[in-house]
């Protein structure tokens, strides 16, 4: 740590990670049981599934760069984002709710049509928290260390808000026995409400009152949706930086996101055990909580980058060793899936330690501090890679004949199903990450110049 950066409190650190309790809760649960919720209880087909899922986060995405630049003059006028935060946190656990209340009965259409509807409503309320959210590091900490501190305690409450709602989730929606629209529902209002209440004590953290960084925000984009898409547009040009880890993050968000949207079908489909899918996050993302620190104490050794690249790696070779299950599925698997977990967390914890970094450096080069633009344009990059991982899952499915049902319906999945399911949560992860690694290339910054910049 230089000698000008200032400590963070411990309560910022604790407010600040909170917020990951309802991130990690929505970018888990919609992500595991959404697909499957169509596919094997309303009955829609996988392709249709991919196209419904998909179209709600391309409306995450458009709205995204809107809200980043929105937030930006919201901090200087008011100076604070919190009132985005707010609004995002106290309507989402509705829309949630709504999205897993699709009545019984209804035809397959229309129910898609239902849960597009109230998909999209609830991700816009998650973009009004999101966004304004991922720009807060920026502004609590003005150091490369402190940074590194702050989003790594964030990425251990997010890891373990995984596991909570990955294995929780299912196990509510057990509850409903028989009937799994009441499982659904009985799962969607308690996680709605943690998702919410978390998101609430978070926006706590955000400064309020017009301080040196909301002041410093002078070169805020003003005006209407087109120079909110221009200000995104430019700050995406002038940081090769930006663009590297942003392309990186949204090719291993799109390889995070197949094997999340995987999972369920592997349990079922290749473990043959519901079970299995509570197993499969456990040992995803139990090593995960323990590992997020130790990246932390690896990249003040190595540098984030160096740490960042190690981490795909293991998450990499973790993934690709799962292909052994089109031809002796068991529980070996946990084992690589922990591996992967390990990884996961500094795929996690680095490139968000690494973002703000690159914000402090544009406003310092630019004088014009954009970090709501910024956030605004690394969460349409995120979502369109999560989103596009369950868009690749469903179009494996529907090419290697996935059938899908209504309800409690029984039906025998073909030998090229499965096999469809086990790539898509083995290779094409795996080809995904590599591909990440020559993106991550271009990324320049180092602690030097984030330092140099500190001490200016």
């Amino acid at each position: 740590m230089t000698a000008t950066e200032r400590a963070l409190p411990v309560k910022t650190i604790v407010g600040y990670a909170l917020g990951s309790l309802g991130t990690g809760g929505f970018a888990t649960l919609p992500g595991l049981v959404l697909v499957f919720y169509l596919t094997d209880t309303l009955g829609v087909t996988a392709l249709l599934a991919g196209v419904l899922v998909t179209a709600a986060k391309i409306w995450d995405v458009l709205i995204d760069p809107v809200i980043g630049a929105r937030s930006d003059r919201a901090l200087a006028r008011h100076g604070s984002r919190r009132g985005f935060m707010r609004a995002g946190a106290l309507l989402l656990p509705v829309f949630f709710v709504l999205t897993f209340a699709v009545p019984a009965g209804l035809e397959p259409a229309a129910s898609g049509l239902w849960v597009l509807v109230a998909f999209m409503l609830t991700a816009t309320a998650f973009s009004l928290f999101q966004v304004p959210y991922i720009a807060l590091p920026a502004e609590l900490a003005d150091g490369y260390d402190q940074r590194t501190r702050l989003l790594t305690w964030r990425v251990v409450v997010l890891t373990a808000a995984i596991l909570l709602f990955g294995a929780g989730g299912p196990m509510l929606r057990r509850l409903g026995g028989e009937n799994e629209y009441l499982g659904y529902l009985i799962m969607a209002v308690v996680a709605g409400v943690v998702i919410g209440g978390g998101m609430l004590l978070a926006s706590r953290v955000a400064p309020r009152g017009v301080g040196a960084h909301a002041a410093a925000s002078g070169g805020h984009p003003g005006g209407g949706i087109r120079e909110h898409y221009k200000a995104g547009l430019a700050v995406l040009r002038r940081s090769q930086s930006f663009r590297a880890l942003l392309l990186t993050f949204m090719l291993q968000g799109l390889a995070t996101g197949v094997m999340l949207a995987g999972a369920n079908y592997v349990a079922v489909w290749v473990l043959h055990s519901e079970a299995a899918l509570e197993l499969l996050f456990v040992a995803l993302i139990a090593p995960a909580l323990f590992c997020a620190p130790l990246w932390g104490v690896i990249a003040r050794r190595v540098g984030k980058e160096r740490g960042f690249v190690l981490a795909s790696v293991l998450f990499g070779v973790a993934a690709l060793s799962l292909t052994a299950m089109l031809w002796a599925p068991g529980a070996w698997v946990y084992l690589p899936v922990a591996l992967a977990g390990a990884g996961y967390a500094g795929m996690q914890s680095l490139p968000m330690a690494m973002l703000p970094d690159v914000i402090s450096h544009d406003a310092a080069e630019h004088g014009d501090g954009q970090a709501g633009t910024f956030s605004g344009v690394w969460t349409a990059g995120e979502t369109t890679g999560m989103a596009l991982g369950a868009t690749a899952l469903t179009l494996m499915l529907a090419a290697t004949g996935y059938i899908e049902s209504v309800g409690a319906t029984a039906v025998e999945q073909s030998d090229a199903a499965v096999m469809g399911i086990v790539l898509s949560f083995s290779a094409l992860p795996a080809a995904l990450i590599a591909v990440s690694l020559l993106s991550l290339r271009r990324y320049t910054l180092r602690k030097s110049d984030i330092d140099r910049k500190v001490l200016v």
